[in-house]
């Protein structure tokens, strides 16, 4: 009875499988076969929770992933660095303290905080760095400041943007590049009305605006050019006649944060008149860079837990988090922050867990580069490699929950669409899943949600 039950209950899964396996098929050449996927690629895997194959379309085939690259920049960060990492800011002074009067610099160093200043976490945004240093300015006895601010954004390497990155990116808030001081997230907004620009989030420092933004159409089809260390910016494109807010990514984030010290300075009555400089201008300029004293340290400042960071890199796809996680893990495994040692570093991690080197080709950890060529099958090899980690729960719970009930990750770029993630069917059955379509000519992604209802 017992062998009669066994292969019954076999009988009915082998079934299952394949009426989930046709109905997949189904969907996926239905799409395949429309007039707005003629010319696409698609790649698709689905397995069980076990591991065990469910249905694959070109599922080893590598195409520019968008964001569900993140998903294997997320999993790397949290195994090597641990979820409990922190990102450190440091400020310090050099020379001596006599009278009240600080005869040296205030510096002000940091490992790449991303988080440095942002607005996302309630015990970290930017009145809180503030109030916590100016107290220990204040407890060092220090009530004048004859010398210069400097800030020290040398910990990183001087390429701020992954190679690769489309120009149209850079500007805007999602291609914001990395410092070694980061400050706001690197970004700036800009309240505009039509194409009059009216007020900006902060005043950026010593930049220059050429305004080309023409009004027309009902949504923002704009676009912020900067680039890094620049101090002429261009926004052009077109804009309804109302008042919006676009975003933009900050071109000298160390340089920013230096002239908001001076003013937090003056406006509590620490006596400032020296200048703000950072080690890159010192370095632009052929002068010797400044490097912060360990013995006198009046503050150590620590970002969140990297658990935290990793929920706002997934859950808002914060291309920032990514770019930084990449240069930590170039720095951390292979003592070089450039952006080729941290993709390298990836690639190794993820050839270590059994993934095919010829199914990752990596070029960032954000995947806004559309040099980046990852398979549907890979992405769910990482998914079933994170879910038996200790630090999965940190992982899993940063995946958004999309519109049509599935926890999964998803990337749009231009004619990219992705989406990667897990799902439990109405019947209990656990699906780990990545669907990826390049040059698609179809308008949002309902057509590839179709195909995931399935697992439904």
């Amino acid at each position: 009875m017992r062998k009669t039950l066994a292969v019954l209950t076999l009988s009915t899964q082998i079934i299952f499988a394949q009426n989930i396996s046709q109905k997949l098929d189904e969907a996926t050449k239905s799409l395949m076969n429309s007039s707005a996927a003629i010319s696409s690629n698609l790649s698709f895997y689905v397995s069980d929770e076990n591991g065990n194959f469910v249905y694959e379309y070109q599922g080893n085939k590598g195409l520019s992933t968008a964001s569900t690259q993140k998903i294997f920049t997320a999993g790397a960060a949290l195994e090597v660095l641990g979820k409990n990492y922190t990102y450190k800011t440091v400020s310090a002074y050099s020379g001596s303290i006599s009278g009240g009067n600080l005869k040296g610099d205030l510096i002000i160093s940091s490992t790449g905080d991303p988080t440095l200043g942002s607005w996302r976490y309630d015990a970290y945004k930017p009145d809180n760095f503030k109030q916590k240093l100016i107290e220990s300015i204040k407890k060092a006895g220090i009530s004048k400041i004859s010398g210069d601010l400097v800030i020290d954004d040398s910990y990183f390497d001087h390429q701020t943007i992954p190679g690769g990155w489309p120009w149209d990116d850079l500007g805007n808030y999602y291609g914001a590049g990395v410092w070694g001081v980061n400050w706001r997230e690197n970004q700036f907004d800009i309240n505009i009305r039509g194409n009059e620009i009216k007020s900006f989030s902060y005043p950026l420092e010593g930049v220059s605006w050429l305004n080309d933004v023409k009004v027309g159409g009902n949504s923002d089809q704009s676009l912020i050019f900067t680039a890094p260390y620049s101090n002429v910016a261009l926004i052009n494109g077109t804009l309804p006649a109302k008042t919006l807010t676009v975003s933009g990514a900050t071109p000298n984030p160390p340089l920013q944060l230096g002239v908001e010290v001076k003013q937090w300075l003056k406006d509590s009555g620490i006596d400032f008149s020296g200048k703000v400089i950072t080690n890159s201008q010192l370095e632009i300029e052929g002068k010797k860079t400044i490097q912060i004293p360990g013995n006198k340290v009046i503050l150590t400042y620590e970002s969140p837990t990297l658990d935290k960071i990793i929920y706002w890199f997934l859950r808002k796809s914060i291309n920032l988090y990514g770019e930084t996680l990449i240069k930590t893990l170039g720095k951390e495994k292979k003592g070089n922050s450039d952006f080729k040692s941290g993709v390298a570093y990836l690639k190794e991690f993820w050839k270590s867990k059994g993934i095919n080197t010829n199914m990752i080709n990596f070029a960032d950890g954000s995947g806004l580069s559309p040099q980046n060529y990852v398979s549907a099958k890979a992405e769910v090899q990482a998914l079933l490699y994170a879910k038996k980690q200790p630090w999965f729960e940190s992982f899993y719970d940063g995946f958004p929950v999309q519109g049509n009930g599935l926890k999964m990750k998803s990337g749009t770029m231009r004619d990219t669409k992705s989406f990667a993630g897990f799902h439990t069917s109405k019947d209990g059955k656990k699906y780990v899943f990545s669907i990826i379509i390049n040059n698609y000519q179809g308008s949002g992604s309902t057509e590839l949600q179709k195909i995931l209802n399935v697992l439904k």
